[in-house]
């Protein structure tokens, strides 16, 4: 990697999950119409098998879940999309398959064997064991089967609602504005702009130049983060995009308000709805995606905001290829709703809920990264991962020479060897150093290896990253 507009490799795109499982139903129509060797047969044979080959050159299982009728890749939710696989999911959960688990060393045989087992199964399974009847036809690299939902809220983990210990001033005083704004919204009173514009100024001019804020920010996030927390943190994030690609002032300051305001709607949502541990029901999920209609209608009614504001609340969670919520037609988005889509997704991933722990950064912009070009703008999504990278400020991190260090400042040149500063055992600053030295040989004298979490007491990332100019 050379240079600062660089991606890492490792975005690189990933095969949509949905053509997988359309694969499979495609090959078991196949098989019950035409003879074995059928040209039909053979080619949809061959265009499943590369898409299975292209995904295990990247790891050694590809593992496609249906959950509620969102399909999963590789256990990270690959979004929805009923139109595209609606009729795929229908028809394998009709037979009883909700998980499809492929692992390398899988044979073309087994392929066909699979998708032929998929067109007898109703007819010939007599209670044995799935995969027991696999193996009888040959099958010994994938497994098929019904995934069971079970209600494990009693045992979800107790995420903290918000940050927890020493905070940057001014992230702090953000976070107290916000929280007083929606707090209000919701009491039924009217949005106050004054308030929101001061917000705003305070998130520009304070916290997007202080160093120990943007790492509370970046940083994988351990608490629940309520909707005033995710709004301040969203808008950052959309600062940091509208930055990189080169927004001017007022045009950024436009687009942070926006971004701040952009779940304004979720006011109207019961708070046990907002914050329910597992998946919302039918009912509950139209309840939530109501939200944006909410929002706009809320954003409307307040004179004093920017005119995009109540558009971007509208259409943050409907895709670049105009589907999503609400229903517009084939309506693209505006280019702020984009911003602001690629930096929602990022934040709510990187954040806990009670269901799931937070998705570490890295992770996260690979997340992203699948979801470019079908979801998310391409363009924005590269380069909100150039912004941020994939060790962001205030990222936990482990090197190859087994050292524990915070992330306190990014190489533009360099993204995947940033400055370090490690950590005893005491969670306190030890030293400095910068990951991007090499030896007298011209390698690197480390790697990282990975983000960690922290255990038990966490670090205070004041004490590492000074609140000045980012």
């Amino acid at each position: 990697m050379t240079g600062a507009s660089a991606v890492p490799a490792a975005l690189a795109s990933s095969p949509d999950p949905i053509h997988v499982l359309k694969g499979f139903v495609s090959l078991r129509r196949l098989m019950g119409t035409y003879p074995s060797g059928h040209p039909m047969i053979a080619q949809k044979l061959r265009e499943l098998e590369d898409l299975v080959r292209l995904h295990l050159r990247r790891g050694p299982v590809l593992e496609v879940d249906v959950v509620d009728g969102d399909v999963h890749l590789d256990g990270v939710s690959f979004g929805r999309d009923q139109q595209a696989s609606a009729q795929a999911i229908r028809e394998l959960s009709d037979l009883g398959i909700d998980s499809i688990h492929i692992r390398e060393g899988v044979e073309t045989d087994e392929l066909r064997a699979v998708a032929e087992f998929l067109w007898h199964y109703k007819e010939s399974a007599d209670g044995e064991p799935m995969e027991a009847q696999l193996a009888r036809c040959g099958v010994h690299h994938i497994s098929l089967a019904r995934l069971v939902r079970l209600d494990t809220r009693w045992r979800a983990q107790q995420w903290p609602d918000a940050p927890t210990g020493p905070l940057d001033p001014a992230y702090a005083e953000s976070l107290a504005l916000a929280e007083q704004t929606f707090d209000t919204v919701a009491a039924g009173r009217r949005l106050d702009p004054v308030t929101v514009r001061d917000l705003v100024e305070l998130l520009i001019y304070r916290v997007a130049r202080s160093n120990a804020a943007l790492g509370q920010i970046l940083a994988v996030k351990q608490y629940e983060n309520l909707t005033y927390c995710h709004s301040v943190n969203v808008a950052m994030l959309s600062l940091l995009i509208g930055k990189q690609i080169g927004l001017n002032d007022p045009t950024i300051a436009a687009l942070v308000e926006a971004a701040l305001l952009h779940d304004i709607g979720k006011t109207r949502i019961p708070l046990d709805v907002v914050k329910k541990p597992g998946a919302l029901e039918k009912r509950e999920r139209k309840m939530m995606e109501a939200h944006t209609t909410f929002g706009a209608e809320i954003l409307v009614q307040t004179d004093g905001l920017r005119p995009l504001t109540p558009i971007v609340a509208l259409e943050h969670h409907r895709s670049v290829k105009g589907t999503g919520y609400p229903d517009l037609g084939d309506e693209v988005p505006h280019i702020m709703s984009q911003i602001v889509s690629v930096a929602d997704i990022y934040e709510a991933i990187t954040g806990a809920r009670s269901y799931q722990a937070p998705t570490l950064p890295e992770r996260a912009c690979l997340v992203l990264a699948r979801l470019a070009g079908d979801k998310l703008n391409s363009a924005l999504v590269k380069a909100f991962v150039n912004a941020i990278t994939f060790f962001p400020l205030g990222s936990m991190v482990r090197t190859t020479r087994d050292e524990i260090a915070i992330v306190v400042g990014i190489n533009p040149t360099d993204p995947l060897h940033p400055m370090l500063a490690l950590v005893d055992t005491g969670n306190d600053p030890v030293s400095r150093i910068d990951a991007s030295a090499r030896d007298a040989s011209g390698a690197y004298e480390r790697h990282i290896v990975e983000t960690v979490l922290p255990q038990g007491h966490i670090p205070d990332m004041t004490r590492f990253l000074a609140a000045s100019p980012a």
